[in-house]
């Protein structure tokens, strides 16, 4: 173990907190550049192909699709108070926003996650938090995405729409408590075994339970006519969005606790040099 007990208040979760919120901001802006430039074209294409497949078919007297509908829904939108958001909006102010909470959400989690296990993996500060940032890209984004992958616009039944998103968060809550618990197990399987070998058993404990649990959750195919080429680029820009807020929150965090360990460090240093004088 090769925690400093120093000062607590430089090694607090205050301190790893802080740290954890401004590099989630940090993430949440890199997410958002690489949403835009990969993802929101794909979104584009799926837009057009649901306005273009909406004009071809008959408008139906109770089909929202009929303009005297679309009257009596703007009418209502009016009186409630709502205000349409452009699709310029979306794709710049919203979609940044939306990024930015959850980076900065993020980042927080995963920064207390990295306090709370710090000294008690057996590794470093800067190796047990990019261990933790990497559990969490794997057990909040990567898991849950091999099952129910994103989907755009244009894709899925609105009636389905309430089930498809119970399901994800079912496999989700699911894969983070199993992760939780597999770092518990990893971390006393070590008085028994060595450090590979109960990281391979808590890894495979954790691949046993995601496993069951995604073969036990429904699985979605409402992808009907949908252009295959479009679903597959639109699904890996969002993998790859996933996987650059995820890096840049483990690599910023990572350099943060770092340094923070080190002036914990040179702070004990310096106590223990005065006092031996």
């Amino acid at each position: 173990m090769s925690t400093v007990p120093g000062d607590r208040s430089v090694l607090s979760p205050a301190a790893f907190l802080v740290r954890g919120l401004a590099v989630g901001l940090a993430a949440g802006l890199i997410a958002f550049v690489v949403a835009f430039a990969f993802g929101e074209p794909y979104v584009d294409d799926a837009i057009a192909l649901e306005e273009a497949a909406a004009a071809q078919t008959p408008a139906d007297p109770a089909d929202p699709a009929d303009p005297a509908e679309h009257d009596h829904a703007d009418a209502a939108a009016d009186e409630a108070g709502l205000v349409e958001v452009s699709r310029e909006n979306q794709k710049s102010w919203g979609l940044l926003t939306g990024t930015l909470a959850i980076g900065t959400a993020l980042g927080g989690l995963t920064a207390l996650a990295a306090a709370a296990v710090l000294g008690r993996l057996g590794l470093s500060a800067r190796g047990s938090t990019a261990l933790v940032a990497l559990i969490g890209f794997v057990a909040v984004a990567l898991v849950p995405f091999t099952k129910y992958p994103a989907t755009p616009p244009a894709v899925g039944s609105g009636d389905t729409i309430g089930g498809r998103t119970a399901s994800y968060f079912a496999l989700l809550l699911v894969s983070v408590l199993a992760a939780i618990a597999v770092v518990v197990l990893a971390h006393r399987l070590r008085s028994r075994y060595d450090g590979w070998t109960a990281a391979f058993l808590a890894a495979g404990a954790y691949l046993a339970i995601v496993t069951v649990t995604a073969l036990l959750l429904p699985t979605v195919d409402e992808l009907g006519d949908f252009p295959a080429d479009t679903l597959w680029y639109f699904r890996r820009s969002s993998l790859i969005t996933l996987a650059a807020l995820w890096a840049s929150i483990g690599v910023g965090l990572t350099v943060l606790v770092g340094r923070l360990h080190d002036r914990a460090a040179a702070d004990l240093a310096r106590r223990e040099l005065a006092a031996s004088l």
